[in-house]
Parts: structure tokens; sequence; C-alpha cells
């Protein structure tokens, strides 16, 4: 099999830093146009936009808390570019909630912008994108969960709420879609190197959280990268609605 991605855009979430950035610019090389969605950090997006070079599209804003902000991004995709053939649904937030130690409005004002953004937001986007592929003869989704979807996340209920809403909402989709040429895989990181993991990673459970591997470390963005890059393009059809750990074998389900 070949990884036949010359000239197939892909919009890629929160690609303007972490995962969502190492994703995108190993797409490019692969051969890929790529759009780069940001939320906030436009100058980040700009900066990412240079390093793609000549593979680079444009950059897209939008807040994945807003159904309306999501549509209009698509709306703005469709018109500039005339499909999307794949979809990486990488952007997510995540917050330690401490919601023993928390009021109920605090915790459920935070439940509700983690899941918004984490579940509501990639159905919405993917929704708009699976009807937009539908129409150009099919393409590829896939989403960036989490193994806290399986082992539990006691301070960030919200966040593995999310992420085990995502899987499944990835294998509804696989089973809808797969007569119509849209495939949808799903990865399972654990904690990787990332702007976002980093105060966890420098504090008092850094050591912790490495040796929850036999590898002693966490994951590297270029290492979910990989497999982004394969979904993309060479994995075979047949893999649609499957989920893909990558988490060093710090945690292993059966």
């Amino acid at each position: 099999m070949e990884n036949d991605l010359n000239g197939k855009i892909i919009l890629v979430t929160g690609s303007s830093r972490g995962i969502g950035k190492s994703a995108a610019l190993m797409l490019a090389k692969a051969g890929a146009r790529i759009i780069v969605h940001y939320s906030r950090n436009s100058k980040a997006a700009d900066e990412v936009l240079q390093q793609l070079g000549e593979q680079a599209l444009f950059a897209v804003k939008a807040d994945l808390g807003n159904a309306e902000e999501i549509r209009a991004m698509v709306e703005s995709i469709i018109h500039q570019t005339g499909r999307i053939d794949v979809l990486v649904n990488n952007a997510a937030v995540h917050a330690n909630m401490r919601p023993l130690e928390n009021s109920f409005e605090t915790w459920f004002d935070e439940w509700n912008r983690i899941v918004t953004a984490n579940l509501s937001g990639t159905a919405c986007l993917s929704f708009l994108v699976s009807k937009a592929m539908l129409k150009t003869g099919g393409g590829r989704i896939i989403n960036i969960s989490s193994r806290g979807a399986f082992r539990g996340e006691p301070e960030a209920w919200a966040y593995g709420a999310s992420k085990g809403g995502l899987n499944s909402l990835g294998q509804s989709m696989a089973k809808a879609l797969a007569p119509e040429n849209i495939f949808v895989f799903t990865i399972a990181p654990g904690l990787v190197s990332t702007d976002m993991s980093e105060d966890n990673l420098t504090g008092p459970q850094g050591d912790e959280i490495r040796n929850q591997s036999p590898f002693g470390r966490v994951a590297r963005p270029e290492e979910v990268g990989k497999i982004v890059v394969f979904f993309a393009g060479e994995a075979p059809e047949f893999m649609t609605g499957c989920i893909v750990d990558i988490n060093g074998a710090s945690y292993l389900r059966t």
C-alpha cells in the first residue's frame, strides 16, 4: 500500500500547537494540503502556515464550543476549496476540575464547557464535513481520543466522559458512513509531551507519570502524528471503526 496524500485537502483542528501541529507538518510532508484551525492564537497558526510552506492552504478560526462558528468555518472552507478530503478532530480542552472540592455551579460550568467543545463541537464538525464528503465521493475522519476514556479521569470527569463519548461517536459514524465511502478512525493516546501536559510533567507527579510506561517517558507528538498520516492515507478501509491505543503500555485493555 502507498500513502497517497498528494493533493488531498486536510483540515486539522487545533493545529496551531501540540499533536495537531505535529500531525499537520507530517501530513504536509506526505503531500497533503493543510488547513490550519485555531481558536485563539492566530500568531501560532500563522507560524505553522509558514512552516508548512507551499503545502499550506490557509488558517481558519472557530470556537468549537459554538455551533454557528463551526458551520461558518465549514462553509468558508468549502467555498474556497470545494472539498475536504480528510478531517482530523484533534482540538480539545482539558481541566482538572477537582469535583469534590468545587461548588456545583463551578463544576457544572466546567462540565458544560469541556463536553461542549470536545464532544458536541466535534460531532457538529464531523456531521457538516461528512455532508460535504458525500458530495465529493467520500473521505476520512480521524478522531484523537485519550486513554482517559478507558481508565477514568478522577480529577477531570468531563474530559474523560467527552473522550469516551468521542469513541462511541466514531464507531457510530463508522457504521453509518462506510456505505458512503467515508471511513472513521480513532486514536487514543496516553499523555503526550505537549504544552497541555507540561505542568503535569514538570510538577511533582512528573516522574510517576513517566514511569507509568515501561519506556519511562510519555509519547512524543510525532509518534501520534505517524498514526494520523497512516489513517489519512494507506490504512485499509476495513479498519473503519477502530480505536488504536498509543500509550507506551501505560494502560492495557482487552
